[in-house]
């Protein structure tokens, strides 16, 4: 029995050897003056800038290192790219230098020990703060969200947890560099 297509074979165009490429669309819209400040900046002003963001040297040295970058998308995703790559011994520079998310100014009394309590026991498990992007929760739901957070993964084996800390600290750098970059345009 031989296998082949159900379809009938489609006829070659005249162009035979030529593919047809979609039009694609550029964006004519200049960078914002915040990001063409940091495409120009020194690059040790660069480096402290993206520290801020995320403190990790070989993160911040990849990203400024390929400079220019022509839009506020084009720096994302150069920084997720250069998140995907850290190192173990990136990882852990870099978690090494986050603090637990702050709880909102009119949280109760029992939510700092709740979280205090949670966040040293996640601490004493897995050597390094308890990190977790809340660039889309609503601030009224962020202190449930930690809370849960916490609990949740800290049931996962090391290993595991490493990865998902990872994965937060990738999305902590990217929503700290819109926030950093977000101006007039952006």
């Amino acid at each position: 029995m031989t296998r082949g297509s159900t379809l009938p074979a489609h006829p070659l165009s005249p162009l035979s050897g030529c593919l047809a490429i979609p039009a694609q669309t550029r964006t004519s819209r200049a960078p914002a003056p915040l990001l063409d400040g940091f495409n120009t900046a020194p690059v040790d002003e660069a480096h402290s800038t993206l520290l801020a963001c995320l403190r990790s040297l070989s993160w911040a040295r990849r990203i400024a290192d390929h400079r220019p970058y022509p839009t506020l998308d084009a720096l994302l995703a150069a920084s997720d790219e250069a998140a995907y790559d850290l190192t173990a011994g990136d990882l852990t520079e870099a978690l090494a230098a986050e603090t637990l998310p702050a709880l909102p100014a009119d949280a109760y009394g029992a939510a700092h020990t709740a979280l205090s309590a949670a966040h040293a026991a996640y601490e004493a498990r897995f050597g390094h703060a308890f990190v977790i992007s809340l660039a889309a929760v609503p601030p009224d739901e962020r202190l449930d969200h930690v809370l849960e957070g916490i609990r949740s993964r800290l049931a996962n084996d090391p290993e595991d947890e490493r990865v998902v800390a990872a994965e937060e600290l990738r999305r902590l750098g990217k929503a700290r560099l819109v926030s950093c970059f977000r101006g007039p345009g952006v």
